[in-house]
């Protein structure tokens, strides 16, 4: 299993990241009639303004990993360092990081989505926006996991010494947990995806090829030209199970190398 989700997991990644060069056409030139099927214009057909389909696939889904996984870094790495430094303070360092970042999980990610997108309309705006919705579940998460090595004999040992936050943190805490961080960062970025993928969808995308905006353009035409809706949706899930299949054997080293 762990061979497969490495090998799906790079094919993915290679396909999206050479996409650009390898794609037969641009991404805006009309090639066929519109709602071609497969073979006119193109391996998987034409969408409305007959536009290759793959072509535009191959274009969109660069800026959608990259995208993905800037906003999964930044989120999920701002929670682990707020988690973690939270289960070593008392109930005061808790209350003023924990307490507003409960807050913020309490509001829906789309609206998130929409608020930071409405006064940041470009891709740092949708880096920040999924990055926020991000925070609040991995400061949990790595919170959880720290507190159940914080009472460990080495660790009291090196707060006896004098040690400081970052050589807790980083040398005591941080090996005992990272399968944890890491599980807990590739579904934040599985998240990330359907987020990118879901601003797209609601006009708000920063790529004229986004995935998500590919699929609510196909919608009309879906009788008519059903890959045109089909391919975004399967590259959208063919990524989400890539990338949980590779955290997952990357989690289960991680835990192997510390027993």
């Amino acid at each position: 299993m762990r061979r497969t989700g490495w090998a799906l997991a790079g094919v993915v990644l290679l396909v999206i990241l050479l996409g650009p060069e390898v794609a037969p056409h641009s991404a805006t030139a009309p090639v066929a009639p519109p709602y071609s099927p497969p073979g006119v214009g193109g391996p998987l057909g034409t969408d409305h303004l007959g536009r290759d389909v793959l072509s535009r696939m191959l274009h969109g889904g660069r800026p959608l990993l990259l995208t993905s996984l800037v906003s999964a870094l930044a989120g999920a790495g701002l929670g682990a360092l707020a988690g973690l430094f939270t289960a070593l303070g008392g109930r005061l360092r808790q209350a003023l990081i924990m307490r507003p970042l409960d807050a913020l999980v309490a509001v829906p990610p789309i609206l998130v989505l929409l608020l930071v997108l409405t006064a940041l309309p470009n891709r740092a705006g949708l880096v920040l926006a999924v990055a926020l919705a991000s925070v609040p579940l991995s400061a949990r998460v790595a919170r959880a996991a720290a507190e159940q090595v914080t009472g460990r004999a080495h660790l009291e040992a090196a707060i006896a010494r004098g040690e400081g936050w970052g050589w807790l943190l980083g040398r005591e805490v941080l090996p005992l947990v990272a399968g944890t961080l890491l599980a807990d960062l590739g579904i934040r970025f599985v998240t990330a995806v359907y987020l990118v993928a879901a601003a797209g969808f609601l006009g708000l995308s920063t790529s004229s090829s986004d995935w998500g905006l590919l699929i609510v353009e196909a919608l009309p035409g879906a009788a008519l030209q059903p890959w045109a809706l089909l391919v975004p949706v399967l590259g959208i899930a063919a990524i989400a199970v890539a990338a949980n299949l590779a955290a997952d054997g990357v989690s289960r080293r991680s835990r192997g190398m510390l027993t």
